[in-house]
């Protein structure tokens, strides 16, 4: 299956509505950003969709979420990786890590967890490397700690100043290319 068919296969198994408070629910299906409290916003469906497909998670992966919100991402992720993959997403909102946390857990995602990440840690040095990192946060430029963070053969997609890259390792070699379209997040710092 190619992997717009998988990330596809995965947005309908793991339903946004689940990861909105109650009284946004309704508006699950609306393809725009929703404010989840604390300044945070669970994206609209196309970007999750969009960054899903760039990054490309395989199953087996080793999976870093930044900025993980609601835990939407997070369990997309761990639907894509399987049950032989792991997902760390990390979320600076303590009230909303818990949250997202509690519900991949009653979810029954043992693959996943969201942890609160620290103020001045970006991602989760000394867990990886990982083969996978996604930021669901805008960045001024593309974060060296993240690449340091990636696997051999490893993907991170970012947003920096409106636009979606995607970085690949190979060795000691970065290369970083462009996606189409502008794009708009909360900032990553």
């Amino acid at each position: 299956m190619s992997v717009r068919g998988r990330v596809a296969e995965a947005m309908t198994s793991v339903t946004r509505a689940d990861f909105l408070p109650a009284d946004l629910r309704e508006h699950a299906a609306e393809d725009v950003p929703l404010r989840i409290g604390h300044g945070a916003t669970n994206s609209q469906p196309s970007t999750v969709a969009a960054m899903l497909e760039l990054l490309d998670p395989r199953p087996g992966d080793r999976v870093l979420d930044v900025g993980a919100g609601s835990g939407w991402t997070t369990a997309l992720l761990a639907h894509l990786v399987g049950a032989g993959g792991q997902v760390l997403g990390v979320e600076l909102v303590p009230e909303l890590a818990t949250a997202a946390a509690d519900l991949l857990a009653r979810r029954g995602v043992g693959t996943a967890t969201v942890e609160t990440a620290r103020v001045d840690v970006l991602g989760a040095p000394g867990r990886g490397p990982f083969d996978r990192i996604l930021v669901s946060a805008m960045a001024r430029a593309v974060p060296d700690e993240l690449v340091d963070q990636l696997a051999d053969g490893g993907r991170l997609v970012v947003p920096v100043q409106g636009r979606m890259l995607v970085v690949d390792r190979s060795g000691q070699h970065v290369t970083t290319t462009t996606a189409p379209g502008y794009y708009r997040f909360v900032p990553l710092r």
